[in-house]
C-alpha cells in the first residue's frame, strides 16, 4: 500500500510539472511527412461507426502503422499554442467519458532523434466534443490555471460537470500511447484539431502542439456523420490558410494518418519525434 501511494504521488508531482506554463528546452517537434490522411469511407464503401467507444471491437495495431521505411525520415515542424482551453487531468485511455460521435483510436509513437522509441515519457491530449465544446470540471485538476472556463465551455451545465476528452499516458518500450476517444467537433475560426503535449523523463522538456485532419476526412464526417451533420462543415479549413495556428503551407506535417477500421470506428495516428 505504501509503494503505490508513493507512486501515486510520483505520478502527481510529474503532472504538475507536466501542467506548468512554461516550454523548456528545444521548442522543435518532429512528425511524419507524407502521412496524409484517407477518407477511408470512401475507399471502403463502409458506414462510419455511430455511438461511444464500446463500438470499438478491433485490437489497436501493432507498430508497423510506423513505419517509414529504413531510415529516419521524419521532418522538423514547429510546436504550435496550448491555446486557453487547458486543463490536466489523470484519465488514462479512454478519455470519451461515455459520450456519442465517430469512435476513434489515436495511436501515437514518441521517437528521439534517431527515431528510437522513447520510454517512460508523458503524452497527454485533449480536444473538443461534436459540438465544439470542451468540457470543464476542474475540481480534481493537477493544473488549471490557464483554462479560459466559460470561453471554453460556452456555459454548458454538461461540459461544466465533465472532464471528456482529457487524459494522459505514459509511453510503454516501443514509445506508444493509445487512448480511445471520438472525432472531435468544430467551432468558429479553427479548423478540427487535437491538442497534445509531451514531457521528457528527465524533466527538461514540455513541447506542445496540435493534430490536424485532411478537409476532405472532416467534410465527409461533418456532412454525413448523424452526429456531427446538424452543424454541417467546419467553417475553417486548411485550405483556405485562415486556421491561425496551423501554417498556410506545410500543414501536412501536423495532419493525422487515418484510416477505417474494419468495426467502422476510425483509426488515427501519427509519430512525434523529439529532436
Amino acid at each position: 500500500m505504501m509503494e503505490k501511494k508513493s507512486a501515486l504521488a510520483e505520478r502527481r508531482h510529474i503532472l504538475k510539472i507536466l501542467g506548468g506554463g512554461i516550454l523548456l528546452g528545444n521548442p522543435w517537434l518532429s512528425s511524419a511527412w507524407g502521412n496524409t490522411a484517407i477518407s477511408a469511407a470512401a475507399t471502403t464503401g463502409t458506414k462510419w461507426a455511430s455511438g461511444n467507444t464500446s463500438l470499438i471491437t478491433v485490437p489497436y495495431p501493432d507498430d508497423s502503422i510506423f513505419d517509414s521505411g529504413n531510415t529516419c525520415n521524419i521532418a522538423l515542424t514547429q510546436a504550435t499554442t496550448e491555446g486557453p482551453c487547458y486543463f490536466g487531468v489523470e484519465t488514462g485511455e479512454d478519455i470519451s467519458s461515455g459520450l456519442s460521435g465517430l469512435p476513434m483510436q489515436l495511436c501515437l509513437k514518441l521517437v528521439d532523434s534517431d527515431c528510437q522509441p522513447l520510454e517512460n515519457h508523458w503524452i497527454e491530449v485533449w480536444h473538443c466534443d461534436n459540438r465544439g465544446v470542451y468540457s470543464g470540471n476542474t475540481r480534481e485538476s493537477f493544473d488549471s490555471s490557464r483554462f479560459a472556463g466559460g470561453f471554453c465551455t460556452s456555459n454548458d451545465s454538461a461540459a461544466q460537470a465533465s472532464t471528456w476528452y482529457r487524459g494522459i499516458l505514459q509511453t510503454d518500450s516501443k514509445g506508444r500511447v493509445n487512448f480511445k476517444t471520438c472525432f472531435p467537433g468544430w467551432y468558429r475560426g479553427r479548423t478540427i484539431h487535437i491538442h497534445f503535449a509531451v514531457r521528457e523523463r528527465s524533466g527538461h522538456a514540455r513541447v506542445i502542439s496540435q493534430f490536424c485532419f485532411t478537409d476532405a476526412l472532416a467534410k465527409e464526417i461533418c456532412t454525413t456523420h448523424e452526429h456531427y451533420s446538424s452543424r454541417g462543415e467546419q467553417d475553417t479549413t486548411l485550405a483556405g490558410g485562415r486556421d491561425g495556428v496551423f501554417p498556410r503551407s506545410g500543414y501536412e506535417s501536423f495532419m493525422l494518418t487515418t484510416a477505417q477500421n474494419a468495426d467502422g470506428t476510425l483509426l488515427a495516428y501519427h509519430t512525434i519525434k523529439i529532436a
